[in-house]
């Protein structure tokens, strides 16, 4: 999502920030601009599409300033315009706004009807007109965002930069995430830690509603009741360095291909290879008493949720509800006493997710989270918080996160299960060489890199792509589409194989590529039946199995793709990468933007 970063400088600033944009380019964005203050006056460039655009204006009229406010736009009000682009001026305020302003129509309404004049589309050259009412009508910086700040509904982080008072930046969060930074003789804000890391490792994570007036000298930060209060500072641990692809084309393959290490990090964490045992970290609540579990998330994080359910079923023994967290609180869903609520985010920033975490922790739930940055939002509100450790994905399509998340999630639910009595000593400890087995045959899985390339030309011309698994490999169908249709822009649906003889085989002809996913096992036989079914109607299916279950069923198909033989358990962490790697060569064969695909986010913090 949006990115922010704020300097208040001793020099000139408009280089760290557009290198402060560059380190936020990961979250995805179609516009960009950077304002600083000066001279009395404000300087500003903005740019539609990549910050090379904006770079060139900068290069052709330099900004000067010690003082400064920059941001990349994933577009909501409006169209990706130099007008719409951020940072947007209102007389002596600028501003910069992640998020959405809800109540934006009546507000502009009122400022129109009060003489203003408007020259974006968006809602957040809103927030600058009432700002700078406040402050032509004599208020100081701080009374003005004081005032203006309880008048906003939805969510926010904003960075104040005011024509008058060039020694200063506010910034504000409700609903989206924003860090300020503590320098020698200057200090920062930004949208995350990764952000200000070459400028400062000393930071403090503001808390939902907090306001903070950034000088020089000092930062104040202040609560939604405007009192003062003190936030914690911490070593961000964030890498100044610029992460790099290395020798790869795209950030998505070298993640793709980082996956046995970080799975194997991240198992590490979790399981006692000697003891035979899984381990979480320290739970403060009784997780045998737990009697249902709600799990909720997003995206690929909702398909890793899918698959968690079969196994904290499978294992444990309890019933499992999944929501997809857009939804989540608008159904009024029941939420029993005694609950788990279980909210997977590789960010831990994601608007809808948060919001449902807030809501079940209204509801008496204990919260549980699975997350790839251990500082954010969802983390800090977690009672039992789970980390992965993929390390920073910078590629928006998620790949190592999403594995991650399942290993994580297996262990739980082996963790789960012995809480429950469900699974004796001997049982935990098969598990456990399962899961240790895991990053190895995930390795062998990416040696069919080249294998798949080769197919890519056979799916890179369809207009709609099938897939098909059962149990837990029809989640993995359902992420094989997303990732088709998220880097390639190619139509792409995953269904449960036993379903598509209830309608989707209506679709079925010799245009429309089938991938099925079908790892020799227990429900093999049955989603080779359906594939059946597929073939005798002209479908022009990929295989994708171990050597027993190509051998078996390979047969008549278009394409095979051969996976390492591996128990039901870590399938789906192992059946991962080649559905990743058949997106990524679909979308390196038809020319698209692999790593910032168009009109997706990495960090979605509006609802």
């Amino acid at each position: 999502m949006c990115g922010i970063v704020g300097i208040v400088g001793r020099e000139a600033v408009a280089q760290r920030l557009f290198d402060g944009l560059k380190r936020l380019e990961y979250r995805g964005y179609d516009s960009a601009g950077i304002c600083t203050v000066g001279g009395g006056d404000f300087e500003r460039r903005r740019a539609e599409g990549k910050l090379d655009n904006l770079k060139r204006e900068l290069d052709a009229d330099p900004l000067a300033g010690d003082v400064g406010i920059a941001h990349t736009r994933w577009a909501t009000h409006g169209a990706p315009t130099v007008d719409n682009a951020h940072p947007h001026i209102a007389g002596p305020v600028a501003l910069v706004h992640n998020g959405i302003i809800e109540n934006f129509k009546p507000l502009r309404d009122e400022l129109i009807a009060d003489g203003r004049t408007f020259l974006s589309e968006t809602d957040s050259e809103v927030v600058a007109h009432l700002v700078a009412r406040e402050v032509e009508g004599g208020a100081s910086p701080q009374q003005a965002v004081a005032t203006v700040l309880p008048r906003l509904h939805g969510a926010f982080a904003i960075a104040f930069l005011f024509k008058d008072h060039p020694d200063t930046v506010i910034g504000a969060r409700m609903g989206a995430p924003l860090t300020v930074g503590y320098g020698d003789g200057e200090n920062y804000l930004g949208s995350d830690a990764l952000a200000l890391a070459p400028l400062t490792q000393r930071i403090a994570y503001l808390e939902e509603g907090d306001w903070a007036v950034v000088t020089r000298d000092r930062i104040a930060i202040f609560d939604r009741s405007n009192a003062p209060v003190e936030r914690d500072i911490v070593e961000s641990g964030a890498s100044a360095q610029r992460i790099e692809k290395g020798n790869y084309r795209h950030f998505m393959l070298k993640e793709i291909n980082e996956q046995p290490v970080v799975v194997a990090q991240t198992l590490q964490s979790y399981l006692r290879t000697l003891e035979g045992r899984v381990a979480l970290p320290d739970i403060e609540f009784d997780l045998s008493a737990v009697n249902r579990v709600t799990i909720v998330a997003c995206g690929t994080s909702f398909y890793a949720g899918m698959v968690a359910k079969y196994w904290f079923e499978q294992f444990a023994r309890v019933p499992v509800d999944i929501d997809v967290a857009s939804e989540f609180r608008y159904r009024q869903p029941v939420l029993e006493p005694g609950g788990l609520a279980l909210f997977i985010s590789q960010s831990g920033e994601t608007a809808d997710t948060l919001a449902a975490l807030r809501h079940a922790r209204s509801e008496g739930q204990v919260v549980a989270v699975v997350c790839n940055v251990p500082t954010s939002s969802m983390a800090r509100e977690a009672d039992l918080l789970l980390p992965t450790h993929a390390g920073p994905e910078i590629g928006v399509a998620s790949t190592k996160a999403f594995t991650c998340q399942l290993a994580v999630l297996a262990a739980l639910a082996a963790n789960f299960a012995r809480a429950k009595g469900r699974l004796s000593e001997a049982e935990e400890r098969d598990i456990v060489e399962h899961l240790r087995e895991a990053p190895e045959a995930i390795s062998e899985a990416l040696k069919q890199d080249e294998a798949i390339a080769a197919l890519a030309p056979l799916v890179a011309p369809a207009r709609d792509v099938l897939y098909l698994g059962r149990g837990p490999d029809y989640p993995m169908a359902l992420e094989g589409a997303l990732k088709l249709k998220e880097i390639s822009y190619i139509h792409a649906e995953g269904y449960a194989a036993g379903e598509m003889k209830h309608g989707p085989i209506a679709l079925i002809d010799d245009l429309v590529p089938v991938i099925v996913i079908a790892p020799s096992g227990p429900l093999f036989e049955k989603t080779v039946s359906n594939m059946q079914e597929v073939r005798a109607r002209g479908g022009r299916i990929i295989l994708v199995s171990d050597e027993h279950g190509i051998a078996e069923a390979g047969e008549g198909c278009m394409a095979t793709i051969v996976m390492p033989e591996v128990h039901p358990l870590i399938a789906p962490l192992v059946y991962a990468v080649p559905v990743q790697l058949l997106a990524y060569h679909v979308a390196v064969a038809k020319g698209t933007d692999v790593d910032q695909p168009r009109n997706l986010a990495k960090s979605v913090t509006v609802e």
